[in-house]
């Protein structure tokens, strides 16, 4: 299954969440501010989608 998406960044938020949700049923992607602190903490279940203040994608979305 996919664990990366490069090519979503610069895209709407939204629009990443349902490609990352469709291309791996086993992972649930939750879009977050590109400036949110995290713990460092590996989930295999879970995307973070970092977004700026217009919603767009800024980072590769990974699984972790």
């Amino acid at each position: 299954m996919k664990s990366s998406w490069p090519e979503l960044v610069g895209k709407r938020g939204e629009e990443a969440k349902d490609i990352i949700n469709r291309e791996n049923t086993k992972v649930k992607a939750e879009i977050i501010s590109e400036d949110a602190i995290v713990l460092a903490v590996v989930v295999c279940e879970r995307v973070y989608v970092r977004v700026n203040d217009c919603g767009i994608v800024t980072q590769t979305p990974f699984v972790g």
